[in-house]
C-alpha cells in the first residue's frame, strides 16, 4: 500500500507545472550547438570575425559554460560525454560507441599530423610557437608558399590522406575550430588548436628524454 500511495502522488505531480533547465534553453540554440558537435567541430570561446577582422565572444561556448549540467546531462542520455578543456577553453564532445570511436581516432591522427608540420615548420623558421595563436602573426602567404613547396611535407600530408596538400589539411583544420582564416594567405591556430599543439610538443619532448 505505501508503494501504491507513493506512486499516485507521483502521478498527480505530472499534472503541476515543473520547471527544468530545458526552459531556460532555447532548442535553437540547443540545436545549433548539437550541428556544431555533430560537424565534428569543437567550440572554442573566441571565434574569429572577418567582418570586423577580429576575436570575437562564441555565444555558443557561453551557453555550454553557463548550463554545463545541463548540457552534460543531455549528451549523457544521447550516449556521449561532453567534455570541457578549461587550459584551451573549448568544447568537444566524446563518443561512446566502438565505430565512433575508431572515426574520431583517423580524425585526431590527421589532425596530429597537420599540427606537427605546421609546429616543425614554424619552429625551424626561428619563432615562437605562441605566435601561432596570434592573428596578427600566425602563418602568412610566404609561409604557406613555402610548406606547399617542400615535399617532405607533402609526402607526410600525403601519408594522412590529404591528398591535395597544404590547402586540403588547413581546410580540415578549419572546419574543426583549430585554425581561422584572418586574411587572403593567412591563418592562425585557435585557442583549441594551440593546446593541441602544446600536448603534442610535450610528447614529443618527453617521448625524447625517455
Amino acid at each position: 500500500m505505501p508503494d501504491f500511495v507513493e506512486t499516485r502522488d507521483s502521478e498527480n505531480n505530472l499534472n503541476e507545472p515543473q520547471t527544468s533547465s530545458f526552459d531556460q534553453i532555447l532548442p535553437a540554440h540547443s540545436a545549433a550547438i548539437y550541428r556544431e558537435f555533430q560537424a565534428g567541430r569543437v567550440i572554442v570561446r573566441d571565434v574569429w570575425d572577418a567582418n570586423r577582422s577580429e576575436l570575437r565572444a562564441n555565444p555558443l561556448y557561453n551557453l555550454l559554460y553557463n548550463h554545463l549540467s545541463h548540457f552534460r546531462t543531455f549528451y549523457e542520455h544521447l550516449g556521449s560525454e561532453l567534455v570541457f578543456n578549461e587550459t584551451g577553453s573549448f568544447f568537444f564532445l566524446k563518443e561512446s560507441s566502438d565505430d565512433e570511436s575508431e572515426e574520431h581516432d583517423e580524425n585526431a591522427f590527421r589532425v596530429q599530423v597537420v599540427l606537427l608540420l605546421i609546429g616543425r615548420y614554424f619552429a625551424r623558421s626561428g619563432r615562437d610557437l605562441d605566435y601561432l595563436g596570434r592573428p596578427e602573426a600566425g602563418l602568412n602567404e610566404q609561409d604557406l608558399a613555402n610548406l606547399a613547396a617542400d615535399e617532405e611535407y607533402q609526402d607526410i600530408l600525403r601519408a594522412a590522406r590529404f591528398e591535395k596538400g597544404l590547402s586540403e589539411a588547413l581546410d580540415y583544420l578549419e572546419k574543426r575550430n583549430l585554425v581561422f582564416r584572418s586574411g587572403a594567405g593567412r591563418y592562425f591556430l585557435s585557442s583549441a588548436g594551440m593546446y593541441f599543439l602544446d600536448q603534442l610538443v610535450q610528447e614529443y619532448e618527453q617521448g625524447g628524454q625517455a
